[in-house]
């Protein structure tokens, strides 16, 4: 099988790969996107105080509404490597030729190598939005970056901070699970506790020990958990996301939590070239830029437990 490899995918096309390489971080399900932002968005804050009064017949202006803003400013990244064509094209052709159940291998050996590098992607990206360092190379800042750099606690952002049931710096067991499920509920602030949009947010290892103590006290039947199982703790939505880290639990609304990116569709550019017919070599450069970036709305409704 001759490999030559030579495409171009600008514009329209890219978005589709982009697209999907972003939405397999599965904490896009539980943020707010906005897109088309070429630099910074600015979000909006508003808080009104004694706005509503007694009607009277005259003109009595009262109540305050103050405005501020929070920036989510995307950091521009980039893959640029050279990947080996036999290497690939040989679990390529392995896919192509698999017999039994499951999902088919992309129909081209180009749609192969984007979907390969769009899961390298998405898995940096599920990263970054949780503790990702923009000081660190290929990462931005995520919501619980260590110390006074996580979005959830910077300036401007300060959540309600609930500490750890099991002391300072005991990791999430079956014996300290439940209590510290219940102290992040019990800080959520009355206002945001009957949204619609309300998650706690924990990792895949949080979860599992939870689900591990339901089971074992009787509460739930959680051997065989069909489509329809909704994941709650005491009426509030459990939003389980691949790049939260461990021991800690964050309680926001969707709409609270942003992540932020360029215009997928317009602006984003994934080349392959086959480096074969330049310097003679069996490899594919590869490149793909993007971007992307977190921000809080109102630090005040957010409650960390860590």
């Amino acid at each position: 099988m001759a490999l030559a490899v030579t495409s171009n995918y600008a514009g329209k096309a890219a978005g589709f790969y982009i697209s999907a390489a972003l939405r397999q971080a599965n904490s896009m399900e539980y943020l707010t996107m906005i897109e088309n932002i070429k630099y910074r968005s600015n979000i909006q804050k508003m808080d009104a105080a004694a706005m509503v009064q007694d009607a009277t017949c005259n003109v009595n202006l009262a109540g305050t509404l103050t405005m501020t803003e929070a920036i989510l400013e995307p950091k521009n990244l980039m893959v640029q490597s050279d990947l080996c064509a036999q290497t690939l094209l040989k679990s390529w052709e392995a896919l192509q030729m698999r017999a039994g159940a499951g999902a088919p291998p992309p129909a081209s050996f180009d749609d192969y190598v984007i979907s390969y590098i769009g899961e390298i992607v998405a898995d940096a990206t599920e990263a970054s939005i949780w503790g990702g360092n923009d000081a660190t190379a290929g990462e931005f800042t995520g919501f619980n970056t260590a110390g006074a750099v996580g979005r959830l606690v910077q300036a401007g952002n300060t959540v309600v901070d609930v500490a750890n049931q099991g002391g300072a710096g005991t990791a999430f067991d079956a014996a300290n699970i439940i209590a510290n499920l219940d102290a992040v509920a019990a800080a959520i602030p009355s206002a945001v506790y009957m949204k619609e949009d309300l998650h706690i947010y924990m990792s895949p290892k949080t979860y599992r020990i939870y689900l591990g103590v339901q089971a074992a006290a009787g509460y739930q039947q959680l051997y065989n958990m069909g489509d329809a199982f909704v994941p709650m703790f005491n009426g509030i939505k459990l939003a389980v996301c691949n790049g939260m880290l461990d021991d800690q639990l964050v309680a926001a609304e969707r709409s609270n939590l942003f992540f932020g990116t360029d215009l997928i569709s317009d602006s984003t550019t994934i080349n392959l070239l086959d480096l074969s017919q330049i310097d003679g070599s069996s490899n594919i450069r590869l490149l793909a830029r993007y971007s992307g970036g977190v921000q809080v709305g109102i630090g005040a409704d957010v409650v960390l437990g860590s």
